[in-house]
C-alpha cells in the first residue's frame, strides 16, 4: 500500500492522467509523421496487432479466358491468396527514464514528460525507421544499373523502370504514382542539383517527386538507393500510454513508454536496391 501511496502524490489526479495522455498522444503524432517507415508501409492487414499478429493477402493474378470458358467449366477460376503473409508483433522495447523528486517538484510529472517528448519520439523513429530498412534491404534484390547509365538521373530513372516492368504470379508492371524511392542524403543531393537545373520542370520534379515518384532523403539506410511499392513492408507497431512508478528505495520516479513491433517484407519482389555511386 506504501507503494500507492508515494505514487499517489505525483500520479492520482485526474489533471496529471489526462496532461500525460495528451504528450502521450502528441508522442505519437511525431512518429506518425517523423517516420518514413510510417507514410509506406503496408496497412492493409486484417486482425488486431494487439493480439500478436495479423494477416496480410496477396492474391494472384486474374487470368483472361475466352468467353464461354466458365459456362463449359460449370465454374469460375478459384481466387487463389498464394501470397498470405504472416507478421507477429514479437519484438518488445521500452523507454524507461528515471526522474529525480526534485525534477517532479519542480515540473511536475507532465511536466517532465512533456519536456521529453520530442526526444522519446526521435528514439522510436530512428528505431522503426532502421527496422524497416534493415528488412527491405534484406528480403529485396539488388540491382545492377547498366554501365551505359552515367548521370545520376539516368541510374534512378534506371532502378525505377526495373520495378515498374515487374511482371509475375501477383502483379502485371506498377504505376508510378504506386512507388517509393529512398535514397541516401548525398545521392538526394545530388538529385536536388539536377532538379534545380532544369528549369519550371513539368515531367514530374521537384524536392518530393522524382519522375512522377514520391522521393525521401533517408540516411537510415545502407544501400545508395531503394525502389519499392508503397506498402512492400509491414510494420505492425503497438504503444502502451505513459506510466509512471515508484523506484523502491528512493525518493524518485521512473517514467515509462513501452511499445512492440513486428516487421516483414510482404512483396519482396517489388523491392529493389542499386549500388549508384559506384557505377562508373
Amino acid at each position: 500500500m506504501a507503494r500507492q501511496d508515494a505514487l499517489s502524490i505525483y500520479t492520482d489526479t485526474s489533471e496529471t492522467k489526462d496532461q500525460l495522455a495528451e504528450t502521450y498522444g502528441e508522442v505519437l503524432e511525431l512518429i506518425q509523421k517523423g517516420a518514413i517507415s510510417e507514410q509506406i508501409k503496408n496497412k492493409n492487414y486484417s486482425g488486431d496487432p494487439t493480439t500478436g499478429s495479423v494477416e496480410i493477402d496477396r492474391f494472384k493474378n486474374a487470368t483472361v479466358n475466352d468467353l464461354g470458358t466458365a459456362r463449359t467449366n460449370a465454374k469460375g477460376d478459384k481466387l487463389r491468396n498464394t501470397g498470405k503473409v504472416t507478421i507477429n508483433v514479437d519484438t518488445d522495447k521500452e523507454i524507461v527514464e528515471e526522474i529525480a523528486k526534485k525534477d517532479i517538484k519542480l515540473y511536475g510529472l507532465a511536466g517532465m514528460a512533456e519536456k521529453r517528448k520530442g526526444d522519446h519520439a526521435k528514439k522510436v523513429i530512428a528505431y522503426l525507421d532502421k527496422e524497416f530498412f534493415t528488412k527491405a534491404e534484406s528480403e529485396g534484390t539488388s540491382y545492377s544499373i547498366p554501365e551505359t547509365k552515367t548521370l545520376i538521373q539516368d541510374k534512378i530513372e534506371a532502378l525505377i523502370q526495373s520495378v515498374e516492368t515487374t511482371t509475375n504470379d501477383w502483379v502485371d508492371g506498377v504505376d508510378r504514382d504506386m512507388l517509393v524511392l529512398t535514397v541516401k542524403p548525398e545521392i538526394y543531393g545530388e538529385i536536388e542539383n539536377y532538379i534545380d537545373s532544369v528549369p519550371n520542370s513539368l515531367n514530374g520534379l521537384t524536392n518530393e517527386m522524382f519522375h512522377r515518384v514520391r522521393i525521401y532523403s533517408n540516411h537510415r539506410q545502407t544501400k545508395d538507393a531503394i525502389c519499392m511499392i508503397d506498402g512492400a513492408v509491414a510494420q505492425l507497431v503497438t504503444t502502451d500510454e505513459y506510466g509512471a512508478e515508484k523506484i523502491p528505495l528512493s525518493n524518485d520516479i521512473a517514467l515509462e513508454f513501452f511499445f512492440s513491433k513486428g516487421t516483414k517484407a510482404v512483396m519482396p519482389d517489388l523491392i529493389k536496391f542499386a549500388d549508384i555511386t559506384a557505377t562508373p
